[in-house]
């Protein structure tokens, strides 16, 4: 019965070393891998990313900022027109009724 319990256990330990590492085992593995795994992971992941992004509909910062100023140049004409108009339409009515 004892060598029985014994090679039940000498399984178990076979079966315990088969199983795969966890998570931060793999990343303890990675970060001291000297093989530049982790740098070429780091280099793919931003291929990835920008080839992602590049098939979305977004624009650049840079593009942003200067449809931003853009807009805020048109605002502020619109702002000024809409005085002009304001103004003219009050002369007409003071001559209108004059």
């Amino acid at each position: 019965m004892a060598r029985q319990e014994d090679e039940g256990s000498g399984k178990s330990e076979r079966i315990s070393s088969l199983k795969p590492p966890g998570l931060g085992e793999l990343f303890d593995r990675l970060v001291r891998d000297e093989s530049g795994v982790l740098e070429q992971v780091d280099r793919n992941a931003k291929a990835l990313a920008k080839t992602a992004l590049n098939k979305l509909d977004v624009v650049s910062r840079a593009e942003f900022d200067a449809q931003t100023a853009v807009l805020q140049r048109t605002r502020a004409k619109v702002e000024e027109l809409e005085r002009a108009v304001a103004e003219l339409t009050e002369e007409l009515e003071k001559s209108g009724n004059s």
